[in-house]
């Protein structure tokens, strides 16, 4: 079991903590918060250990689960880092890109492990359809929520629509060629709904769109490839293939048959991938453990995380 500590005893950092107790594959030491009265207050209600002193946790463990405010990763990563810990760092990486360059250079420099939380990666409809998903040609993502004060300090495009950014370089073989983009503030200093064309060197065109002011809460995905339409329902695990192919010369009584103009006919059937449920955020943590004892590449580098980071910051410059 590896040794773990958490930074940060916010919402999420109290489900990294519950989840890391009960994980096989780590040993929950104690975690940090630098609000004592909140650090006290989950110490005497969940029993964790609270350390009053960043720097004697980082020396207590082995594995550094960074789940703070985005302006505070670095500096937390880096003195991780610096005392030879593996990381673990909640989405975006850091809030500049010249901080995650630094970050992957430490990384190497002290001959640690570094994962970023994009845990749409792990989640159950996107993994049993990724490998299925070949140089998509047309990508349209919706990510709407209620609106929740929490994670307003940032644009939506850093909140929210970055998990499809990172989902979206995942299966893309190509690097970006230019973006075009819009964000309107409603309720916050930042923008609150955005809009971005991510256009790709090999021809694919991805359209997003991300708003923390809907009525209601949406996570869909939709791949458009040769002879293939695919759709990934994040929020309800949901998978949609609709996939054609040459028509047989004597259709059946059922089969459903499209003709194009040139007189090419093909045969549309449907696929349903089978999605096993999962816990994605114990899964990304996990397999980060995997990594480290197994001496393997984590699942989402810092690397990737920093091109997701790139992508973001050069939508957000857009506007």
């Amino acid at each position: 079991m590896l040794k773990v500590g958490v930074l940060g005893a916010g919402h999420l950092g109290k489900i990294h903590l519950r989840l890391l107790k009960e994980s096989s594959k780590y040993d929950l030491i104690g975690f940090y918060d630098p609000d004592a009265i909140r650090g006290k207050k989950v110490e005497a209600e969940f029993g964790y250990r609270y350390y009053d002193n960043i720097n004697t946790l980082i020396d207590d463990v082995e594995v550094v689960d960074i789940v703070t405010p985005t302006l505070s990763h670095f500096d937390c990563a880096k003195k991780a880092m610096e005392k030879g810990r593996h990381v673990f760092l909640e989405k975006p990486i850091t809030k500049t890109l010249e901080e995650a360059e630094e970050l992957i250079v430490l990384e190497t420099k002290h001959g640690v492990k570094g994962q970023v939380g994009h845990v749409e990666r792990f989640n159950p409809a996107f993994t049993a359809i990724k490998d299925s998903i070949h140089n998509p040609m047309f990508i349209e993502t919706h990510r709407l929520a209620e609106f929740n004060p929490r994670g307003t300090d940032v644009p939506v495009v850093l909140d929210l629509m970055i998990h499809d950014i990172d989902a979206i370089l995942s299966v893309v073989p190509s690097e970006v060629k230019e973006i075009h983009a819009s964000g309107v503030s409603v309720i916050s200093k930042s923008p609150d709904i955005a809009n971005a064309r991510i256009a790709f060197k090999n021809g694919c065109v991805a359209n997003l769109t991300a708003s923390r002011i809907s009525l209601k809460n949406m996570r869909k995905s939709r791949f458009f490839q040769q002879d293939a339409y695919i759709s990934v329902d994040f929020l309800e695990k949901k998978v949609e293939v609709v996939k054609m192919k040459d028509a047989p010369e004597t259709p059946g009584e059922f089969d459903m048959i499209l003709q194009n103009a040139e007189g090419i006919k093909k045969q549309i059937y449907f696929e349903n991938p089978s999605i096993e449920n999962n816990n994605a955020i114990l899964d990304e943590l996990e397999t980060f453990a995997d990594a480290i004892t197994q001496d393997t590449t984590p699942m989402v580098t810092l690397t990737d995380g920093t091109k997701a980071l790139r992508v973001a910051l050069q939508i957000i410059d857009s506007f």
